[in-house]
């Protein structure tokens, strides 16, 4: 009963009123009414058993409701009650609410027109970012990816540490396999991942991303900038997941937070009760997927590929960090698939070399070195691939190592930082240089760099992945399409001859109508 109900039973009751008439008039019981009088009575004489607060069964956890709501000052009551019964607490909800209403009262929430949509008709998808202090790894900021069905409410969430084009496809992904297909619309903020821009207040969608939703058959569909309200279905769960996951709950850190967050959404999310729908989120689910779209046989491969360099110490750098590739790929130009806990190498043919672990985000300067990608201790097996490679390089390169390994002590190291230089020079410039310090007797690693210096140039990045391309296998079973002249699509753009009667054409035609006709 509110302060305001109080002051309207006195008032009346002063005035005159009967308390069978302040009740009836006030939609209210005689004994409610009679209370109030009656506490008002004790409250002005000082005595009588209405100034005292009447014992409760909360009074024993007082001191643990005071440290939850010190720690977390948005607690709500479900979630407090779910701790007290954890200690031990035998009452029900209603008495936990009331109490923790009387320590915190609230003001009453402004009301929201709902739009409901047709089963697999529409999801949406946001972030949020939270910083988040872990115990093990201390206070870092990471992105929380939200996908919710419109109909069944039913969601998918993940902590990750980047909003990236591949986490935000990997993510997607995941969420079309935890809800078993595909809604045919998905709306979306101006996120960048999505939407690269604007002409006239129509959005410009990533090309990759249409492609990603090609894929799966989705729509996406950008809203207005500054409107939060047209994604209302996905912004709002943000609030719940603040009071009913984080609150009362510490994590260790970002995996252990993603293993509660799944048991969340399993036992707290999917089986709560809609009050607009008076059913849980997974049985609306069960009858909205039917009307999803199908998941293909093969997922969206989301892993990008790179190019990276091998140097001189047999390693390709990602991250700030380093990871070996076999010994004899020395300066060469490798693609680099990247997964999301792995790295992948791959050689000329395409064919794996090498396979490692990714190192942690915040890790810089770190290697990770596969024993077997080494030279090993055996003179005479390192000597036979510094051929190997060298005879890559046509006769001049043998001709150079043949030469090097004769006048120099650490020959061996000095040729490994001459195959270094394919990764900055042209192949055919390194081949020219090998040939002149050849001819003139020069057989050191700082000769050929001090003529290339001199007559060539370093190849830049687009160079150098043509030049990878070029040594690429063509692939197996598909012919070279080259573009078309626009000669050829001239014809779009010439008007189809109207057979007309009469000397003057169809006014509509003047004025530009489409005509008829594929």
């Amino acid at each position: 009963m509110t302060e305001l109900t109080r002051n309207e039973i006195i008032r009346r009751f002063l005035a005159g009123s009967s308390i069978r008439q302040i009740a009836r008039d006030l939609r209210l019981a005689r004994n409610t009414v009679s209370r109030v009088l009656a506490r008002r009575e004790a409250q002005r004489a000082g005595t009588g058993p209405s100034t005292r607060r009447r014992p409760s069964r909360l009074d024993p956890y007082e001191p643990v409701i005071q440290d939850l709501l010190g720690r977390y000052p948005d607690l709500t009551a479900v979630r407090l009650w779910e701790e007290l019964r954890q200690r031990g607490f035998a009452g029900g909800y209603t008495v936990v609410r009331q109490h923790l209403n009387a320590l915190r009262p609230r003001s009453t929430p402004v009301p929201v027109v709902r739009f409901e949509t047709a089963p697999g008709a529409q999801a949406q998808m946001d972030y949020a970012v939270y910083d988040l202090d872990f115990a093990s790894e201390g206070r870092r900021r990471v992105s929380l990816f939200s996908y919710i069905l419109g109909y069944s409410r039913r969601q998918y969430l993940r902590f990750v540490a980047s909003q990236d084009m591949t986490t935000t496809l990997r993510e997607h992904v995941r969420a079309f396999e935890h809800l078993g297909g595909v809604a045919a619309t998905c709306l979306y903020d101006n996120m960048k991942v999505v939407v690269t821009g604007s002409e006239d207040d129509v959005p410009i969608y990533n090309p990759r991303f249409l492609a990603f939703a090609t894929h799966y058959g989705f729509r996406p569909l950008a809203c207005r900038v500054r409107r939060p309200q047209t994604k209302g279905k996905v912004e709002r769960p943000f609030s719940y997941v603040e009071t009913s996951l984080f609150n009362g709950r510490t994590f260790a850190s970002l995996d252990h937070l993603n293993e509660v967050t799944a048991w969340w959404l399993a036992q707290v999310a999917d089986v709560r009760q809609l009050r607009h729908a008076g059913k849980s989120p997974m049985q609306l689910h069960q009858e909205e997927l039917p009307h999803l779209i199908a998941l293909p046989a093969c997922a969206y491969d989301v892993a990008p590929v790179i190019y990276r360099t091998v140097d001189v110490e047999g390693l390709i750098t990602y991250g700030q960090n380093g990871y070996s590739v076999p010994w004899r790929y020395i300066g060469s130009v490798l693609p680099v698939r990247l997964l999301e806990k792995e790295l992948i190498v791959y050689g000329p043919q395409l064919e794996e070399i090498a396979r490692h672990a990714l190192l942690p985000g915040a890790v810089r300067g770190q290697r990770s070195v596969l024993k077997e990608h080494r030279p090993g201790e055996d003179p005479r097996r390192r000597q036979a691939l510094l051929a190997e490679r060298f005879a890559t390089l046509g006769e001049p390169g043998c001709q150079f190592l043949e030469g090097l390994l004769k006048a120099q002590r650490y020959g061996k190291d000095q040729a490994q930082r001459v195959l270094a230089l394919l990764g900055i020079y042209a192949r055919d410039d390194l081949i020219a240089a090998l040939e002149r310090a050849v001819r003139y007797g020069a057989y050191s690693h700082a000769a050929v760099e001090r003529i290339l210096s001199v007559q060539a140039r370093p190849k830049t990045v687009l160079e150098a992945l043509a030049e990878e391309e070029r040594r690429l296998p063509p692939w197996l079973g598909e012919e070279l399409v080259f573009p078309r002249p626009t000669s050829d699509y001239q014809s779009l753009y010439e008007p189809e001859p109207h057979d007309h009667e009469g000397p003057n054409p169809d006014p509509a035609d003047a004025d530009g109508a489409a005509p008829e006709g594929p």
